[in-house]
């Protein structure tokens, strides 16, 4: 797998993965329980992971729908 997208911002994580999913690429959320660690305030990023052979495709979809890809 490799990572696509990487935020702080949970909405931007939710909106990325349904439109991942609208176009049948399976994506995988990881750091989801850092909040845990961080008490809840959003420091650490969580990432949006997804299989190789999809990168190309979802970097399009993310680009399409104004989704910055900028780490």
């Amino acid at each position: 797998m490799k990572e696509l997208l990487r935020s702080t911002d949970p909405t931007i994580i939710a909106f990325a993965s349904a439109l991942l999913k609208g176009e049948d690429i399976d994506c995988f959320e990881m750091d989801v329980n850092m909040s845990v660690l961080e008490g809840g305030i959003g420091i650490f990023p969580r990432r949006l992971m997804v299989r190789t052979d999809d990168l190309d495709r979802a970097k399009h979809v993310m680009l399409d729908n104004d989704i910055p890809l900028g780490r």
